[in-house]
């Protein structure tokens, strides 16, 4: 309670200070004494009555929808300290951040009479009531009690009030909560209650704060869950299924409503030591281990990893496991390791009859699923063949494995086939390695040098065609694979068969689609084509002009037997060009082999020729020819990738790998109407 001597005499000092301006600072509480000075210097009228600013309704309801959730944690507060003090006179009053009040609670005749004071919007900072305790707090950052003539303004004389600010994490006032009643009850602990309550409502916004990160953290988590591409399997300590997401359930082709409280070793094959562990009872961490899930369709491998839940002792109660097909991380890996094709149909270049015969061929093979055996000559092309039919069929996306069977030595070429488990043999990798046949599957398997294969493995080979599943060596499980099989030998397979080289059965099935590629001297008009195609494409790659070339060069290059075919041809391009660094080139800057491959009636014949001015090669005609060639081809594939695309630019122009307005400029250029 308010000493009425020391009331008095703080009165006193009021009327002094009002009168001359000067105060005895001494005599008051230095809080008070700052806000007296600060209200005086400002210029705030001290008032008789109340007439503190009010915001309009429009405002107000602004007002209360932004402190929205600073009102709702703060109102239960309120109401138990106003329980605490109903019947005394007190009111318990809430403002924003600038002293404007948003909620006041009270016995509700002090409300009527007070009403002019704590109304909704009523202004309560210090330039518009003096000093007081809720616009004082809001300038010190402080709580603080006054009492009575300690008011800057007489019409609060009679009331003792006792604020507390509200402040956020960062230290930032978003309120104050305010105690007030009649100055003659003054006392410390109504302060300690409004510093209690503005405690207490801070902990609530930091509480909710949490939750609310809480709650986002957990919708993130659980979106990440919930659209992970892996398998994710939430094990109690025991090693029984509580909860997955929808990848693992597409993994083991049930549901958690079916799987939940099973036992994960009735669900999934481990390795043994695995498998030991959890019959033990034990909860282990493990790492990117090859485990099989079996179904009435198929047997699923995956690799699996599992991490262990530990309370704040430290000890399991739980693990997570991980599960990624096996065949998304052979995929992944095959994409980053170069196991993919990269040549299609627009890299192969030719225009003789018998050769376009073979592309036309190879362009219906890559529709179907069915194999196919290329054969040709050594350097013909057969791998660009089977790339490109690889690129043009549905297996696109999908591996292209290239395995040489005349390369790899006849004792690993199982194990380099179907791959092997760890202790298969001496030598064999920890955790064993899978075969070209898994890595291949749902795409594309290249055999080259197929009439290379030992008849021993050929077996094997056709099993695995025939039955679509492999087996690793040194194990029993059988593993279901999904691939095309493209082979390719300079043999003629046939009359291997005959010699009892080669089994008939697996060339039945190897050959269901053939092409035969010519060798490049029988395909003499495709030369000059070819010369020119790889003396821009390397000139470009080499960082060089396209260099001028002698009349006599391609006469040279016609009338060579090409033993190497067209692969030949572009190492005799890409050794002149280095040799010449974009110079003009002469018959002089081929390799011997070719020069002297012309007898002396064909060079005499030459030399009459180009004395007498004829020229049986034009340079410039030759690059006209390939012009139109390549506009020929680019004219085609335009308008059939148009009509596959139902004349969409854009798809168009992300299948060729270009601009929109590349395509757009193409259209114009060859007068096709959309």
């Amino acid at each position: 309670m308010l000493d009425p001597e020391k009331g008095l005499e703080i009165k006193n000092i009021w009327q002094d200070f009002m009168r001359t301006g000067k105060l005895e600072t001494a005599k008051l509480r230095g809080e008070i004494a700052e806000s007296w000075i600060r209200c005086y210097k400002k210029g705030v009228l001290p008032q008789n009555e109340c007439n503190l600013p009010v915001l309009s309704e429009d405002k107000i309801e602004e007002l209360i929808m932004r402190k929205d959730v600073l009102i709702k944690i703060a109102r239960p507060l309120m109401v138990k300290i106003h329980e605490f003090v109903a019947g005394s006179g007190f009111i318990v009053v809430l403002t924003d951040e600038n002293g404007y009040v948003i909620e006041a609670l009270g016995d509700k005749d002090v409300l009527e009479e007070a009403k002019k004071l704590i109304s909704l919007g009523t202004f309560w900072a210090e330039e518009a009531a003096g000093t007081n305790s809720i616009g004082t707090a809001i300038k010190t950052g402080r709580p603080v009690q006054v009492s009575g003539p300690e008011h800057y303004s007489p019409f609060l004389h009679g009331w003792t009030c006792s604020a507390a600010p509200i402040k956020d994490e960062k230290g930032n006032i978003i309120g104050v909560i305010d105690i007030s009643g009649p100055s003659e009850k003054t006392h410390l602990h109504t302060l300690g209650m409004a510093v209690s309550a503005a405690e207490a409502i801070m902990l609530q916004i930091k509480i909710q704060q949490k939750n609310q990160e809480l709650t986002i953290i957990n919708r993130r988590m659980n979106n990440v869950f919930v659209n992970m591409s892996d398998g994710v399997i939430f094990l109690d300590s025991e090693g029984f299924i509580q909860q997955m997401n929808p990848a693992a359930e597409k993994i083991l082709r049930k549901g958690i409503s079916k799987l939940k409280g099973v036992f994960i070793g009735k669900v999934i094959r481990f390795p043994r030591h695995v498998e030991d562990m959890l019959l033990n009872g034990n909860c282990e961490e493990y790492s990117d281990i090859e485990v099989s899930i079996k179904n009435q369709e198929e047997t699923i491998n995956c690799i699996a990893s599992q991490i262990l839940i530990c309370d704040e002792k430290g000890k399991a109660s739980g693990a997570i496991m991980i599960l990624s097909p096996l065949r998304k991380v052979r995929n992944l890996v095959n994409r980053f390791s170069g196991s993919h094709a990269t040549f299609t149909f627009d890299d192969i270049i030719g225009r003789d009859p018998k050769f376009l015969e073979a592309v036309k061929i190879a362009r219906m093979a890559a529709t179907t699923n069915s194999n196919v055996l290329l054969q040709g000559e050594s350097g013909t092309g057969k791998e660009l063949f089977a790339q490109a039919i690889h690129n043009s069929s549905s297996r696109c996306s999908e591996p292209f494995i290239a395995v040489n069977c005349g390369a790899i030595p006849r004792e690993l070429l199982g194990s380099e086939l179907f791959g092997y488990v760890e202790g298969a043999f001496t030598g064999a990798k920890k955790g064993g390695r899978p075969g070209k046949f898994e890595l291949a599957s749902g795409g594309t398997l290249f055999l080259d040098e197929i009439g290379e294969m030992p008849l021993g493995k050929q077996v094997a080979l056709l099993r695995a065609i025939q039955e679509k599943e492999i087996t690793r060596i040194g194990d029993d499980q059988v593993i279901p694979v999904d691939v095309r099989i493209i082979s390719a030998t300079n043999k003629d397979l046939y009359k291997e068969v005959r010699k009892g080289n080669f089994r008939q059965d697996l060339y039945y099935r190897l050959n269901v689609i053939s092409i035969t590629l010519p060798p490049l001297r029988e395909r003499p008009g495709d030369i000059p084509l070819l010369f020119y195609y790889f003396l821009e494409d390397i000139s470009s790659k080499l960082g060089c002009r396209v260099p001028d070339v002698d009349r006599e060069v391609l006469a040279y290059l016609s009338s060579y037997s090409w033993p190497g075919n067209v692969r030949e041809l572009h190492n005799v391009v890409e050794r002149i060009l280095n040799i010449t660094g974009g110079q003009r080139i002469t018959a002089r800057d081929l390799p011997s082999e070719i020069r002297e491959g012309k007898s002396s009636y064909e060079e005499k014949n030459l030399r009459e020729e180009n004395q007498g001015g004829i020229m049986s090669f034009s340079v410039e005609q030759e690059r006209e020819k390939h012009r139109r060639y390549v506009e020929k081809e680019e004219y085609s594939l335009l308008i059939t990738l148009l009509a596959r695309h139902g004349g969409n630019i854009s798809r168009v122009a992300k299948e060729m790998g270009v601009s929109r307005n590349t395509i757009y400029r193409k259209l114009r250029k060859y007068n096709i109407l959309r």
